[in-house]
């Protein structure tokens, strides 16, 4: 009986320390995964929220042209803090462009930034339902708004749509009372906002994954001596000790076939290891680097990019 019990008390402890020790060991573990993933690079890319409209008959009168278009500016400006929230994008201003221009006169800085890709999109539907149920001593009612919301992708430099995605969202606000007890509302105008930021909740991550698998490319400032100057620095992710390729830029042939443009594929011309960094935000933020292998010109070569080491 006494070694019977001794076994069990034995048994008991090996699994009171295994458990302990797996809360223990959790923390570390957990750390181990959180460095390995704020390790990874962060290479933004330069995109503009253009055109963003309401293409539906909600909210339109003859009083209101497309310069008053609440429904769609809403989505344009939820859409974009969406994006900046992500920190994956160098995010520009499109839609507000003649007020930054104007601006910009007056300050004497003319500088327009261009972008990688532009995006486009449109609330497609939109609407409101209101129903209730009354009985005896009860009432109910329960407001809806609907919306569904259109985006794509436009390469600047062709004008190609290389990718769309919709997203729908609904809200709801619902009130109850019991003889005479209870929750009471009138028209409540926030669901507007709430179903057009669940539209786009639905198809964000959608968007950020397909922009993020675009390739990262900068350009060369300057390359005196060994030191070769490039665009981009830590706020991009780049990191001192890292691996980047020159590329030639292939020749440009146009396709009889399609019309469009076709660039032949670029040629690996040298490695950069980054040494150090400079500058203090995401505009005028650089990396000098080291020639590893290959031969790059003076000065500020043409036809040449760099990216990220495949």
């Amino acid at each position: 009986m006494q070694n019977h019990t001794s076994k069990y008390f034995q048994k008991n402890l090996l699994t009171l320390l295994i458990v302990i020790g797996s809360f223990v060991l959790a923390p570390f573990a957990y750390a181990q995964d959180y460095q390995v993933s704020s390790n990874e690079k962060n290479l933004k890319f330069k995109v503009a929220i253009g055109r963003f409209s309401n293409e539906t008959n909600y909210g339109k009168s003859l009083l209101r042209d497309n310069d008053l278009d609440p429904l769609g500016k809403q989505a344009a400006d939820i859409l974009t803090a969406y994006l900046a929230m992500s920190d994956k994008f160098l995010i520009f201003e499109r839609p507000d462009l003649s007020k930054i221009e104007r601006e910009q006169g007056l300050s004497g800085d003319t500088g327009i930034v261009g972008v990688d890709t532009l995006i486009i999109g449109s609330v497609v539907e939109f609407g409101r339902a209101a129903d209730g149920q009354r009985g005896l001593f009860n009432r109910k009612k329960v407001q809806t708004a609907h919306a569904k919301v259109a985006v794509r992708f436009v390469d600047v430099r062709t004008g190609l749509v290389f990718h769309s995605a919709t997203g729908t969202g609904d809200a709801t606000n619902e009130t109850k009372t019991v003889l005479g007890v209870g929750s009471t509302a009138g028209f409540d105008a926030t669901l507007n906002d709430k179903a057009i930021s669940v539209a786009i909740e639905d198809m964000i991550e959608e968007l950020v994954n397909t922009l993020s698998g675009r390739t990262w490319k900068t350009d060369i400032l300057a390359v005196e001596g060994s030191n070769v100057y490039i665009s981009g620095g830590e706020k991009q992710g780049l990191k001192v000790g890292d691996r980047l390729a020159v590329m030639k830029e292939g020749k440009t042939v146009k396709s009889n076939q399609t019309g469009f443009n076709i660039t032949l594929p670029a040629s690996k011309v040298g490695e950069l290891q980054v040494i150090s960094l400079f500058g203090d935000n995401e505009t005028n933020e650089g990396a000098v680097t080291n020639v590893v292998s290959g031969e790059i010109g003076d000065g500020r070569p043409e036809g040449l990019f760099v990216t990220t080491v495949n």
